[in-house]
């Protein structure tokens, strides 16, 4: 046995004896190839042997493993010689270092073949370590890319998770180190841009390029085919309409402008809006470019209704109310399993919090007009927490909310919305009442209607584009037509705060 200390490796060969097998080394460099197994399944070849790499615990990671002497390996790999070579029982066996680009670490390579090694196939074992030396630096270099990559990623839906629940200072201080500036602005919007969600990561990757890090950037942990981007410019909208211009099937959807502690609210508006996109030629809607009902009733009394409808949670701290308000919205809007996506927290938990929602208020989510109101009230706070409000004067007392729906305005677009389903035969108007009297079930439906489910589920998909709403995904389109309804004198007014007259309030909340 013979062994080196120096790590001076001689490969000298001459060019014509080496053309041929170094060009076919050198091919595992290339970026289709290069793949360490493959290399020492190369070499084991190359020199009519057999060959093993394995790290310094002894793993094997590559070929097939001779039988060696775990002393003079563990020598090898702890670099205290840098090669050796052996020969007896018929086979000789060359072993080599191999650095890791963790210094603390290396993998040892080990050929055996039956002939004594001569010049040519020592100088492949020789360039052989130094191309797998190579591959795995830029292995780790890839990795630690794709590390880097991932952390970032994981920061961004942090920041968004922390704007969700109103800790602007939070995440204006987590964003602070890699984005300064992004976050130091008092308003902002919200843009979900959908694809194909084989395609996200690409098209996340332009909406940054597009953006030029001038937005927050998120891969949607709820849905695989949206980006949510959060900006405070208003560049970035036409800055994204262009890219989903030149993208097949992508759109686009807007919030209008909130502020930061709105964060989720925007988000909605923004989901809401995309529903709109798929409809239109330019594949993109703003928020603002439809007629809600909350903007149809006289503010000071959408107001006052707004803060004594919502004055069950004020008895909370500051955290756990915006925490509270956050998830009821998401979880008004979407299922619990996307809410608590999106969010970053366990579903579990998003029950949990719409629960005691329902206590707060002495209501019951499982009714859709009780939803359609608080997601109302939600709103309103939202759209009227920055508008000046005239505190000078005494405050008249909350009207209720037949008063708040029966305004001219409000009948006048509830009448004409709901209009539009009295042309078809079928009589889906009475198909859609009924079914949102039920909660939006359709086997509870068609028991009242005396039909069959599917009929049910037909005629509420065909009032959408009559409606122009989608109703069958829930969220704000339904709570709309709900307040449509309602204004309309076609359903009965949900309970809040347990004022259902005559029940007691272990009744009120079911």
């Amino acid at each position: 046995m013979a062994g080196r200390a120096d790590g001076v490796r001689q490969t000298e060969v001459s060019s014509g004896d080496a053309s041929a097998w170094a060009e076919e080394l050198l091919d595992h460099l290339r970026p289709t190839g290069r793949d360490v197994r493959r290399v020492v399944a190369w070499l084991a070849d190359a020199v009519e042997g057999t060959a093993a790499l394995q790290d310094d615990t002894g793993r094997l990671l590559a070929g097939t493993r001779p039988p060696l002497d775990d002393n003079l390996v563990a020598d090898i790999a702890a670099g205290r010689i840098a090669s050796a070579a052996w020969e007896g029982q018929g086979r000789h066996l060359r072993l080599v270092r191999v650095a890791y680009p963790n210094p603390s670490s290396a993998g040892v390579l080990a050929v055996a073949r039956t002939t004594p090694f001569d010049r040519r196939t020592s100088a492949m074992v020789a360039h052989t370590v130094q191309v797998i030396e190579l591959l795995l630096r830029a292995g780790e270099t890839t990795a630690a890319g794709r590390r880097l990559e991932r952390a970032t990623s994981d920061l961004r839906l942090a920041i968004l998770q922390l704007l969700m629940v109103e800790d602007t200072v939070a995440a204006r201080r987590v964003a602070a180190g890699l984005w300064p500036g992004l976050l130091d602005t008092d308003t902002a919007c919200v843009y979900v841009v959908e694809g194909a969600a084989e395609e996200r990561d690409r098209l996340a990757e332009e909406c940054i390029d597009v953006t030029g890090e001038r937005a927050l950037v998120v891969r949607c942990p709820a849905v695989d085919e949206h980006v949510i981007v959060v900006t405070p410019g208003d560049a970035a909208a036409g800055e994204l309409r262009s890219l989903i211009g030149r993208r097949p099937r992508t759109f686009l959807g807007g919030s209008a402008r909130q502020s930061l502690a709105r964060t989720a609210a925007a988000y909605g508006q923004a989901v809401s809006a995309l529903a709109v996109a798929h409809f239109r030629p330019d594949k993109a809607a703003v928020y603002a470019e439809r007629t809600h009902p909350e903007r149809l009733i006289d503010p000071a009394a959408l107001r006052g209704w707004t803060a004594h409808v919502l004055h069950p949670l004020d008895t909370l701290s500051h955290h756990t109310r915006a925490e509270l308000l956050a998830t009821t919205r998401l979880g008004l809007e979407f299922t619990a399993v996307n809410t608590a996506k999106v969010l970053g927290v366990s579903r579990n938990t998003v029950r949990a919090r719409m629960e005691r929602a329902e206590t707060l208020l002495r209501t019951d989510f499982a009714d859709l007009t009780a939803r359609a109101v608080v997601h109302l009230a939600l709103k309103t706070q939202v759209s009227l927490a920055d508008a000046p409000n005239d505190t000078g004067t005494a405050q008249a007392a909350p009207v209720s909310l037949g008063d708040l729906l029966s305004g001219p305005a409000m009948r006048t677009w509830a009448h004409d919305l709901l209009a539009r389903l009295d042309k078809d035969s079928r009589d889906l108007r009475r198909t859609v009442r009924t079914w949102i009297a039920e909660g939006g079930n359709a086997e509870r439906a068609a028991q009242t209607l005396g039909v069959h489910a599917q009929t049910v589920r037909e005629h509420v998909r065909s009032a959408e584009p009559v409606l122009e709403r989608q109703l069958l995904a829930g969220g704000s389109d339904l709570y709309d037509v709900v307040l449509a309804h309602l204004a309309a004198g076609d359903l009965d007014q949900p309970a809040l705060h347990g004022a259902k007259p005559g029940l007691p309030d272990s009744l009120v909340h079911r």
